[in-house]
C-alpha cells in the first residue's frame, strides 16, 4: 500500500512537472538561462576536478569530484529540492572520477570494491521518490548496495559544527544484509552527494566496520569547504583529465 502511495505521488509530481514544461520556457538548473534543462557553459562547469578532503581526527580517504558551489551546487539541489532525477546523470562524471582517485590512491582494483551509498531517509524518499545518491551512483555505472540503513532520525544537521554533527549522528546507522550481501570482509567505499564535516561518512565508516567490512574509502559528488576548517583543505588532482576523458561531456551513465 505504502509502495502504491509513494508511485502515485512520484507520477503526480512528474505529471505536473511536464504540465509546467509545456507552459513554461525550460531553464538551465545550473544558471536559470532558458533554452535547456542544462546549458554547455553550465556542462563545462561540472567538468570533474578531484580533491582529496582531509577529515580531523579521522584518516578515511575521502575524495570529491567538484568543489560544492555554482552550477554544481544548483543542479545538485535541483535534482534534491525540486526531485528532478533526470539531471543526475549530468552529476555522474564528478562521482565517478572521485570513485576512480579512491582506488587509485589506495592501491584498489575498482572491480574489487563495493560501493555503498549513505541512505535515504524514509522522509525524503517519499518527497523524492528516488534515493539521489543510489542514482547518481547508478549513473557513474557502478551498482550501489544499500548495505547502512538508518536506526534512527537524526536532528537537523543545518547549523551545527562538526563535534555537534558527530553526535548528532553517532550510532544513528547500521550494517545489514541486502540481496543475501553482508558487509562482513567486502571491501567497500562509501559514497555520498556532498562532504561538509565528514560527520556522516565517519558514521557510516563505523557502521560497517563493526560488521566486518573492510572500508577503503569514501567519494563524493562535491565537497563544501568550511571556512576556518580543516576539512575545507583540498588539492587539485594534477591527472583529473586523464582520470576522466569526457569531463565536459553530455555523456551519461548506464540507465539504473
Amino acid at each position: 500500500m505504502e509502495s502504491t502511495i509513494r508511485e502515485a505521488w512520484r507520477l503526480g509530481r512528474r505529471a505536473v512537472a511536464d504540465a509546467a514544461a509545456i507552459v513554461l520556457p525550460e531553464r538551465c538548473a545550473g544558471c536559470l538561462e532558458p533554452g535547456a534543462s542544462i546549458c554547455a557553459a553550465c556542462l563545462r562547469a561540472l567538468a570533474p576536478v578531484p580533491a582529496r578532503i582531509v577529515i580531523p581526527g579521522d584518516d578515511l580517504e575521502v575524495w570529491a569530484g567538484v568543489p560544492f558551489a555554482g552550477p554544481a551546487a544548483s543542479i545538485l539541489r535541483a535534482v534534491k529540492r525540486d526531485a528532478r532525477p533526470r539531471l543526475a546523470r549530468h552529476l555522474a562524471p564528478a562521482l565517478a572520477a572521485a570513485l576512480r582517485q579512491v582506488a587509485r590512491s589506495t592501491g584498489a582494483a575498482p572491480a574489487s570494491l563495493v560501493a555503498v551509498p549513505i541512505p535515504s531517509s524514509t522522509k525524503s524518499l517519499r518527497a523524492r521518490g528516488f534515493r539521489v545518491v543510489d542514482l547518481v551512483t547508478q549513473r557513474a555505472g557502478v551498482k550501489p548496495q544499500r548495505l547502512l540503513r538508518l536506526q534512527r532520525t537524526a536532528a537537523d544537521q543545518r547549523g551545527l559544527g562538526r563535534i555537534e554533527r558527530l553526535e548528532n549522528l553517532r550510532g544513528g546507522m547500521l550494517a545489514h544484509e541486502t540481496g543475501g550481501l553482508r558487509a562482513d570482509g567486502l571491501r567497500v567505499v562509501i559514497v555520498d552527494d556532498v562532504v561538509t564535516t565528514g560527520a556522516t561518512l565517519i558514521e557510516a565508516a563505523r557502521a560497517l566496520r563493526a560488521a566486518g567490512a573492510v572500508v577503503v574509502g569514501a567519494a563524493t559528488i562535491a565537497a563544501t569547504p568550511l571556512r576556518g576548517h580543516a576539512a575545507a583543505r583540498t588539492c587539485r588532482c594534477e591527472d583529473a583529465r586523464v582520470m576522466h576523458p569526457k569531463l565536459a561531456g553530455d555523456t551519461p551513465g548506464p540507465q539504473g
